[in-house]
């Protein structure tokens, strides 16, 4: 059975949510990696959740990327390993640990925002959305403070050139990010973020349930 992990930095607190969905709805074998472990290797895949890391003290995610387990994570992917996933928060210290680039900023109106968003599909083809239809429109929840995303020019231009990008808000851009963009991966496709949260619409009784196809996507392409 694929074994997954979920990182666990001081302030959390989407950690729980995760494990539940990644163990009790996608069937994978998965643990809690708190914040100093820095052997990865059992792993296939690893999850940095929704939260406030370090309270975003400075801001979000700029404590948590000098971690013990930033840097195993860093050699990990280097190795080719297994596959990083960052949501929300863990979106944020994927880039600000230069695993992803771009930065995500304060949102477009300086709000807080949680609310249910609408987001297209821009690429299927990928570990962590293979079980969508590229153009689908999918809902998932927000929440967050500083979720807009930002890039230079030409790392906009490698984005699109390398079809990094797979998922961006359809219609109402709530954060005022680039392009729209909600999810990117890195070149290789073994680091991906999005700032929407998967785990938090995973069963209809939350919603479409719409979330549990990234996690059994990642499953059916370890199998």
């Amino acid at each position: 059975m694929p074994r997954l992990g979920v990182v666990v930095f001081p302030g959390t607190n989407c950690d729980h949510d995760t494990y539940y969905v990644a163990k009790e709805l996608a069937g994978f074998d998965t643990s809690y990696i708190w914040h100093e472990e820095t052997n990865l290797n059992k792993y296939h895949v690893i999850i940095l959740s929704g939260g406030f890391s370090y309270g975003d003290y400075l801001r979000p995610g700029a404590i948590a990327r000098f971690s013990p387990v930033m840097e195993a994570i860093r050699e990990y992917v280097d190795k080719e390993k297994g596959i990083v996933i960052g949501i929300c928060n863990g979106f944020q210290v994927l880039t600000e640990a230069g695993l992803l680039p771009g930065a995500l900023t304060r949102n477009i109106g300086l709000k807080f925002l949680s609310m249910d968003v609408k987001l297209e599909i821009t690429n299927s083809n990928t570990s962590f959305t293979n079980l969508f239809e590229r153009g689908e429109i999918i809902t998932l929840p927000i929440a967050h403070m500083d979720g807009r995303f930002v890039i230079d020019k030409n790392s906009l231009s490698l984005l699109y050139k390398n079809n990094q990008i797979f998922l961006k808000y359809s219609g109402e851009n709530p954060n005022g990010s680039m392009d729209h963009i909600a999810g990117i991966a890195n070149m290789k496709f073994n680091v991906f973020g999005l700032m929407p949260h998967p785990e938090r619409n995973a069963e209809k009784l939350m919603g479409s349930g719409d979330g549990i196809r990234f996690f059994k996507s990642l499953l059916e392409w370890l199998k």
